[in-house]
């Protein structure tokens, strides 16, 4: 094989770090209802008087110990509500939650939007003095004091002791058999104080309830096992509730597959293997154990490495799913490995954390954490190994649809190393189908059924699938068909589609997850031909089985970011979440099955929602060429900044002057030439129900990136980003340039945290356009400065490649000798020893 790949070309750093200008700005315009000033003042008056008298009487009397009460406050219908003035931190006065539901107003569907307050006793008079200033003071600008607050309340009242806390669909609500139920607790400063109190509550109530909480900022999360009276006792008796939502249970998996033995080619592969020991990478699998006496797997999973975080449940795999994902995470296409001739050598190991129980159905259980137990024990039993985190188990529903939950939350504050600063590269499962009697219903079925909880967490990689599997050679199939064509989504597969377009592009990539076969009366069966191989769990009795959906597409992404890692050990796990995305395109079938115009932004945004960015190429993961080349900056920023006695605001950016070749790219002219820009980062969670708006937000911080256009200088380039930091602030993002390029677009991509897009234009336009910032945008870091981490620093990675489809054109030589890089470099061991 000629020698054309070259290692990435590592950046130090960015060129410059430019302060934001602040300006003076209006902000955003609320809307919010025109009112009659004293009649609604009077109003509202009576209401609060109406709702304050009535929560004395049902709790300050009955329940002398109560601090103070809660009140719900109600936004007319299709306006909003003035969330950040119903909470005031040093009065004690505190926002637990907001939803919205739907209510019908002359026929049409419109939202309303409610918020539950607490108030403390001794803060009586804090809403009424602001009727009493709304109806008798105005401000300078002749408007009456408070009137963006008061104009937007149409209704307030006692809260109510279910319903104002419950941010799950009410039929959920449980009824007079009790049912899990997370509650989520408001805490300040002292978490073991609310928790004293909780757990004293519960004794009293006679409550059951599962050990252990998940700390998110300002919320505990606890699972308990009551009916509506129990619910309706906790909100009487306690100040410190904020929510109660469903507890989750976990999905069946579906597995049920006639297996088959081939134990000629596992001895022929193993004779052919060889496990590298310099390499300290290992892919942990959270799964239902795994039994390492399969002679494929116990070469890469010692006895030491398999764990649980029960140890009544031991450590073998009784489900087989476990097992499976071992066999693809090690070895990737097995079937590939096992027909080939040469020489194999792994550089990772796994490891198996069981996280499921082996019998008695899976009780709920606060599965965050769960999942954080599963990785402290991976931790401490190897703390020193490179260590990506897989696992396929989701949630039975699909009821959050993007919104984020205690489990996603904790799964992002384990990946964002919240607590220990340890940040941990996550993969997940999309999670497959709910209703497998409609699977035929394609692809209509799988883009409108949601991922599963908790692959909505922003900050893993969640993998959905595709396939390539069409050829069947059963005869007892003579008949049937494949009913996805090849390079389609998989009929298993699920999708973002309907979310709220402000959640995170899911799945972040695809791959392949297997297809079904269909006869013409739309019976459908799931058989071999169209399945992957992996390991079965009795090797016994035999030694391979058929795998299939987004477990076995999820195996495989973990066997794909194991072989980056091992390449570049000492990548970043944004880098390499960052590597995943930015390799993947869309195959040609997969792109028209779902975009008929592709200069329609929108139907590429619903692309993204259904397949992500694609399915992802090793070879772009690991190496450049010389006629395309990707540079990689890893670096640290502090997004905010508060001085002493000043307000907190946007502390800087980063700007790349990306050393382009540009003798080459002039020589290329009107060439057409694609650039690739990648962001990846980790945010800190706040998953708390307490809405989107304004200052309540669940990421701690976002990043964005921009480029100037061939025409625009590095002065007008700044200046436009000064001014996109500060309209994204007042709610008006937009930072493309004035000449678009881009694929995606900055609507699409500004979602999670993760941002890709594709760059397409000449040659010569490329080369004048060499500038590239990243800048913060908002996040809770920021708007909740009370908490104490608004001037917290924190890492990113960003990723540009650029490449022609000219073969006999080297535009890596020139950028990688102005890096000080050394050329040629040879591609990795790993790679010549048939590592892929």
């Amino acid at each position: 094989m000629e020698n054309n790949s070259f290692k990435h070309i590592k950046l130090s750093g960015p060129n410059d770090y430019l302060p934001f200008k602040s300006t003076k700005s209006g902000g955003r315009q609320f809307n919010i209802p025109t009112r009659n000033r004293n009649q609604h003042g009077r109003r509202i008056f009576q209401q609060l008087e109406k709702a304050w008298q009535k929560s004395e009487n049902e709790f300050l009397v009955a329940f002398p110990e109560r601090t103070g009460i809660y009140l719900e406050f109600i936004s007319s219908p299709g306006f909003e509500l003035a969330i950040k003035s119903l909470e005031d931190l040093r009065q004690g006065i505190r926002l637990c939650n907001v939803r919205t539901v739907k209510r019908k107003v002359n026929e049409d569907e419109t939202e309303i939007t409610l918020a539950t307050v607490f108030i403390p006793n001794s803060k009586r008079k804090f809403f009424f003095k602001k009727v009493e200033q709304y109806l008798s003071k105005q401000t300078k600008s002749g408007k009456p004091k408070n009137a963006k607050l008061i104009d937007s309340i149409e209704e307030l009242r006692t809260a109510l002791l279910i319903e104002s806390f419950w941010t799950d669909s009410n039929d959920l609500i449980p009824d007079e058999e009790p049912d899990w139920c997370e509650v989520w607790l408001r805490w300040d400063k002292n978490e073991n104080e609310v928790i004293s109190r909780f757990e004293k509550l519960l004794s009293e109530q006679q409550i059951n309830s599962k050990s252990g909480y998940i700390k998110f900022p300002e919320r505990l999360v606890k699972l308990v096992q009551v009916n509506r009276e129990q619910l309706q006792n906790l909100s009487r008796f306690s100040d410190d509730i904020a929510e109660y939502r469903k507890a989750k249970d976990t999905a069946e998996f579906f597995l049920n597959l006639e297996p088959f033995e081939q134990q000629e080619w596992a001895k022929d592969l193993l004779d052919r293997l060889s496990i590298s020991k310099d390499s300290q990478v290992t892919i942990c699998l959270l799964d239902t154990g795994i039994n390492n006496g399969h002679p494929l797997i116990e070469p890469v999973l010692n006895d030491n490495d398999l764990l649980s975080v029960n140890p009544t449940w031991g450590t073998d795999d009784h489900d087989r799913h476990g097992t499976l994902m071992a066999g693809v995470a090690a070895y990737g296409n097995l079937q590939e490995k096992l027909s080939t001739t040469e020489n194999i050598t792994l550089y990772h190991t796994l490891e198996s954390v069981k996280i499921l129980p082996p019998r008695g159905g899976n009780e709920p259980e606060l599965w965050g954490d769960i999942t954080s137990q599963a990785v402290s024990i991976a931790e401490i039993n190897s703390p020193d190994k490179k260590r990506i985190i897989c696992s396929a188990v989701t949630a039975s529903d699909t009821r959050d649809r993007g919104r984020p939950t205690s489990w996603s939350g904790a799964i992002d504050n384990i990946s964002s190393g919240a607590f220990d600063n340890n940040k941990r590269l996550i993969i997940l499962a999309a999670g497959n189908i709910t209703d497998f009697n409609q699977i035929t219903n394609y692809p209509t079925n799988q883009i409108t059924d949601s991922i599963h909880d908790p692959a909505q967490s922003w900050n893993t990689l969640t993998v959905g699938a595709y396939t390539e599997l069409t050829t069947l050679t059963d005869p007892d199939l003579e008949g049937y068909s494949h009913l996805a064509g090849e390079n389609q989504l998989s009929p298993f597969s699920t999708s973002s589609r309907l979310w709220e377009n402000k959640w995170p592009i899911k799945p972040d990539v695809v791959f392949e997850g297997g297809n079904v076969a269909v006869d013409h009366s739309g019976m459908w069966t799931v058989c071999d031909d169209l399945s992957l191989i992996s390991t079965h769990y009795k090797p016994l009795q035999r030694l391979f089985e058929p795998f299939n959906m987004t477990s076995a597409a999820t195996a495989q992404a973990a066997h794909f970011a194991a072989q980056i890692q091992a390449e570049y050990p000492d990548y970043w796990p944004e880098t390499i979440r960052g590597l995943i995305v930015h390799s993947a395109n869309w195959p040609e079938a997969l792109f028209s099955q779902f975009v008929q115009n592709s200069n329609v932004k929108r139907e590429i945004g619903n692309l993204l929602r259904i397949v992500g960015y694609g399915v992802p190429n090793i070879e772009k993961a690991l190496y450049c060429a010389r006629n395309n080349l990707t540079l990689i900056a890893e670096a640290e920023i502090q997004p905010f900044i508060k001085e002493r006695g000043k307000s907190p605001k946007s502390n800087e950016m980063h700007l790349y002057r990306l050393p382009w070749p540009s003798e080459v790219l002039q020589e290329l002219g009107g060439t057409e030439v694609k650039m690739r820009i990648t962001l990846s980062y980790f945010i800190e969670p706040g998953p708390g129900e307490i809405g989107w708006k304004d200052r309540y937000r669940y990421p701690s911080h976002g990043f964005r990136f921009a480029i100037n256009s061939p025409t625009e200088s590095e002065y007008e380039f700044i200046r436009r980003i000064n001014t996109a930091v500060r309209d994204e602030e007042h709610g008006k993002p937009d930072t493309e340039s004035p000449s678009d390029h881009w694929l995606i677009g900055s609507k699409n991509r500004n979602k999670g945290s993760i941002h890709s897009d594709i760059w397409e234009g000449t040659a010569v336009q490329l080369a004048s356009s060499n500038l590239i910032a990243v800048f913060p945008s908002i996040g809770w870091w920021k708007e909740r400065s009370h908490l104490g981490k608004v001037n917290n620093r924190t890492r990113y990675s960003l990723i540009v490649s650029i490449e022609t489809q000219k073969q006999d054109i080297d535009i890596y030589t020139p950028v990688a000798i102005q890096v000080e890089q050394q050329i040629p470099i040879e591609i990795s061991t790993a790679h010549n020893k048939g590592y892929t």
